[in-house]
């Protein structure tokens, strides 16, 4: 899948970088202010009265700085985020020794600082964990690419599948698909061992008759983004539609071995959903024999029966 497509950036801001990249602003204003005012700093955090502060203080920001580099640039927010909670804790350690050596004013100033890095500290932790689970979501997430080729115009084509609400004709997984605005759906697929998962979703990027993008909503059960693409075929043979979906299973690995079991393997579900599209687009159904059930897994499968000639009287 194209790494650099919208939709799967997208899915990575709302899977737990965005908040990394808030700290790494407060990381680049506190490690300016360190190495430009380190004495105004030492004054409001109450060690002004301390020789080596003015040399602890420009470390503390250059650390800083360090950590917002690695934060904006986006790249491993997790592991940076994990570094901002270690050198929380060494700034803690730090004021709860400062705090034990004044009194009065200088005290006090001392104990706000230290309940602010406490807070800081809290919510570093809070994003170091979150952009873990977002990493690991990333890792097992699935990618699927198929295409096929519909003996329809691009304009068809495209018109037919943004009416999200056919989705559930050809997609044997759906079972509903309700239309709340322009932009957001709610979908309802049948999950492992049969039960219904539900989610929201939005349209990212609609170009009328090429391509149509769209991904769930933050904070769904199920991270999921795709795009569909309308390529005149080649010959002036109809319509390739090419499809790229990432999503993360319901339940984890577990919830990918258990459809796996039941024959429900994800390139090939999309694969199927596509030919059932093919079937929708070119004949206005879906075919089937008689001794062939909707759909590959293994329990359809298993209630296939040999076709029977029709009887005499339906002949």
């Amino acid at each position: 899948m194209d790494e650099t497509d919208p939709i799967l950036l997208d899915q990575r801001a709302a899977g737990g970088a965005a908040l990394p990249r808030l700290l790494g602003v407060v990381s680049l204003a506190l490690g300016a202010g360190g190495l430009l005012a380190p004495r105004a700093v030492a004054r409001l955090t109450g060690v002004d009265d301390s020789p080596a502060a003015l040399a602890v203080i420009p470390a503390v920001g250059a650390r800083e700085l360090a950590h917002a580099a690695g934060l904006l640039a986006g790249r491993r927010p997790a592991g940076w985020a994990w570094t901002r909670v270690a050198g929380d804790a060494l700034d803690l350690a730090l004021l709860v020794r400062a705090r034990a050596d004044r009194r009065g004013e200088r005290c006090r100033r001392v104990g706000r600082t230290t309940a602010v890095v406490a807070g800081l500290a809290a919510v570093d932790l809070f994003a170091a964990v979150r952009a873990g689970r977002a990493r690991a979501a990333h890792r097992r997430a699935i990618d699927v690419e198929v295409a096929v080729t519909v003996n329809r115009s691009p304009a068809e084509a495209y018109r037919f599948w943004r009416d999200l609400e056919n989705l559930p004709r050809f997609m044997a997984h759906l079972e509903s698909v309700r239309v709340e605005d322009v932009r957001r759906s709610h979908w309802t697929a049948r999950g492992p061992a049969g039960r219904p998962v539900s989610w929201a979703a939005e349209i990212v990027d609609d170009r009328p008759n090429r391509s149509l993008a769209w991904r769930s909503m933050p904070g769904t059960r199920v991270p999921s983004a795709g795009r569909v693409r309308f390529v005149p075929a080649p010959g002036d043979r109809g319509t390739e539609v090419r499809v790229r979906l990432r999503y993360a299973p319901p339940a984890g690995a577990l919830g990918r071995a258990v459809a796996k079991l039941f024959g429900e393997e994800p390139e090939q579900q999309v694969r199927d959903d596509l030919r059932r599209f093919k079937q929708v687009m070119e004949t206005g159904e879906v075919v089937r024999s008689e001794g062939s059930p909707d759909g590959t897994s293994l329990r359809q499968q298993a209630a296939q029966r040999p076709a029977q000639p029709l009887p005499a009287a339906r002949r």
